[in-house]
């Protein structure tokens, strides 16, 4: 076998294949399907300081190749997760990393303070897509004042690898990176879901609730790998891909486009084993064109 070890910001992965957030809640959801230990990490649900119950229904909706979602980051919030959830996922042999949301950059920081405490949290991914209420409901990743504003204060509070998780609806994506590696990420994982919605002709009603949602899924695999490509070309820290990742081919693809490792997300709903056969098949992959190692390919495009 050929070796799949990843360093990302400091944190040693025995593979590049993770699961993304809000795909597979908080691991133990996994564990009926197949053994954990088989991935890099887990990406955890998304969390907050306080519950949030989310949006209200219908929240998800099906759209040509992907998926449209408006959950709303829906939580019980950071001390239920402490008390309920932590013990239980704690002993997963895989890297956990903690995804955290605010409507504030106080909020950020007093989760990622909380969070940072947890012995078996390996990193932080710092999920900036969530609107700032302060300025008018704006994405914080969205405006490279406020995506370094954030990325700085919380980067005080997190002792962990921080790994900033961009928003791909912004003109220039590549400008964002450069601000949150200039504030102290030790890596940025991309991309976020674009901004879609969907319609029903008959009803001429919105299919969700929130009129707008996050689409994944196929669809938006070759933005997410084009901005990709763009991001790994202008920062030093590495890059976590993601966006319609459903085999170890469009895994494969995302490394030659310069990504350190990959997320998995949507594909989860079609087949929850789909990230152990990513992982199989990067291995075949190295082995077919005689490499050894994973880090042999990563930025590896031929111009």
């Amino acid at each position: 076998m050929a070796d799949l070890k990843v360093n990302i910001g400091g944190l040693e992965l025995k593979n590049p294949v993770m699961t993304a957030s809000g795909c597979s809640g908080f691991g133990t959801e996994l564990t009926d399907f197949f053994d954990v230990s088989g991935l890099g990490a887990i990406l955890l649900k998304g969390l907050t300081l306080k519950n949030r119950d989310g949006n209200k229904y219908p929240r998800m909706a099906e759209t040509p190749s992907g998926m449209l979602n408006a959950v709303g980051l829906q939580n019980k919030g950071v001390d239920y997760f402490i008390s309920k959830i932590y013990p239980e996922i704690k002993h997963l042999d895989c890297a956990l990393i903690a995804n955290v949301n605010g409507s504030t950059i106080e909020e950020y920081v007093e989760l990622t303070r909380i969070i940072n405490e947890l012995e078996h949290i390996a990193a932080i991914e710092l999920n900036i897509s969530c609107p700032n209420v302060k300025e008018g409901g704006m994405a914080f990743g969205v405006s490279c004042p406020h995506a370094g504003a954030v990325t700085r204060e919380v980067r005080k509070a997190c002792s962990k690898p921080l790994i900033v998780k961009l928003s791909p609806n912004v003109t220039d994506i590549t400008d964002i990176a450069r601000v949150v590696e200039s504030e102290g990420a030790d890596a940025v994982s991309l991309i976020n879901t674009l901004l879609g919605m969907a319609i029903d002709a008959e009803k001429r009603i919105p299919l969700l609730s929130t009129v707008t949602g996050g689409l994944s899924g196929p669809a938006i695999k070759p933005v997410a790998l084009r901005m990709v490509w763009q991001v790994s070309k202008v920062v030093k820290i590495p890059v976590i891909g993601l966006g319609g990742i459903m085999n170890a081919t469009d895994a494969i693809e995302f490394f030659l486009a310069g990504a350190s490792a990959v997320q998995v997300g949507t594909a989860l709903f079609k087949d929850p084993l789909i990230p152990l056969h990513i992982v199989d098949g990067i291995d075949n992959y190295l082995e077919r064109h005689h490499f050894g190692s994973i880090n042999q390919i990563i930025g590896g495009l031929q111009m």
